[in-house]
């Protein structure tokens, strides 16, 4: 979910997906429940799909950019899939919709102003803004990284993993927006999972994907908000820098097995 920190503790301290500043006096990594730092999903190997047409996109049209976002959510269903049943999950498909402003409905509250996308875990809907500059260049690769991230959470969701995020009562708050810092970066793992798994299909050159991660992966929209934006955004998802690490080792690992933040240090997460 790619949300800043005031739209977050606006209203969603209380709900599945959190975001803020949480540091812990240990460099090593608190201990989590075992939905978190022991999910079977970590044990499933690598992706193993191969494949994805990606349609193509010159614009930030509404409609050329459903084409896109629909086709390779096709992608993203048919990799996941069978790794969430061999997890001994239940698999179903997200929704997704898009919008051409803030603040419409997304099941878990408005579209918050400030956020490309987000993921509501109620309805299981991906919401996914479109307006100009969404699409920066012709084939603009961050449309598939963004739109994996917000399937990242899909999977967590599926995977038990957001049901088992500490829930914020007014005194754990450190614990709270620890967790949420992590499962931000994870999705952000999970989104290079896929974008590595089937890199090799989309006839891109290298420098498409490490463009992304050196600017901070699917968060790097947040540069546009300023000073004050960034700073909110390392608060709720992690560095730039941590961001576009996790997006790179996913894609090295193609594996959610390398995504398991919650066995991370404090550094790789803050």
């Amino acid at each position: 979910m790619r949300i800043p920190r005031t739209a977050l503790l606006a209203g969603a301290l209380a709900s599945v997906l959190l975001a803020g500043t949480a540091h812990a006096s240990s460099s090593s990594a608190p201990a989590f429940k075992a939905a978190l730092a022991k999910n079977p999903i970590y044990k499933t190997g690598k992706l193993g799909y191969e494949t994805c047409d990606e349609p193509d996109v010159q614009s930030a049209d509404l409609d050329e950019v459903r084409v896109y976002l629909e086709g390779v959510l096709d992608c993203l269903d048919a990799a996941w899939k069978p790794v969430v049943q061999r997890a001994g999950f239940t698999f179903g498909k997200p929704t997704l919709r898009l919008t051409g402003k803030a603040g419409v409905p997304t099941g878990c509250g408005k579209f918050p102003a400030g956020a490309q996308a987000v993921y509501c875990p109620a309805n299981r809907r991906i919401t996914f803004l479109v307006e100009p500059g969404t699409v920066e260049e012709p084939n603009d690769l961050w449309l598939m990284v963004v739109l994996a991230h917000e399937y990242g959470h899909h999977v967590q969701r599926l995977t038990g993993m957001l049901g088992a995020m500490t829930r914020y009562n007014g005194k754990n708050a450190a614990r709270v927006l620890d967790e949420s810092r992590r499962i931000e970066l994870q999705a952000e793992c999970l989104s290079g999972t896929f974008v590595g798994s089937v890199w090799h299909s989309l006839g891109r050159k290298d420098t498409d994907f490490t463009f992304i991660a050196r600017r901070g992966g699917s968060g790097s929209v947040l540069s546009l908000l300023g000073i004050k934006g960034k700073d909110q955004a390392q608060q709720t998802h992690g560095s730039a820098r941590n961001i576009g690490a996790w997006l790179t080792r996913g894609y090295d690992t193609e594996s959610a097995g390398g995504c398991n933040t919650f066995k991370a240090p404090k550094s790789q997460v803050s």
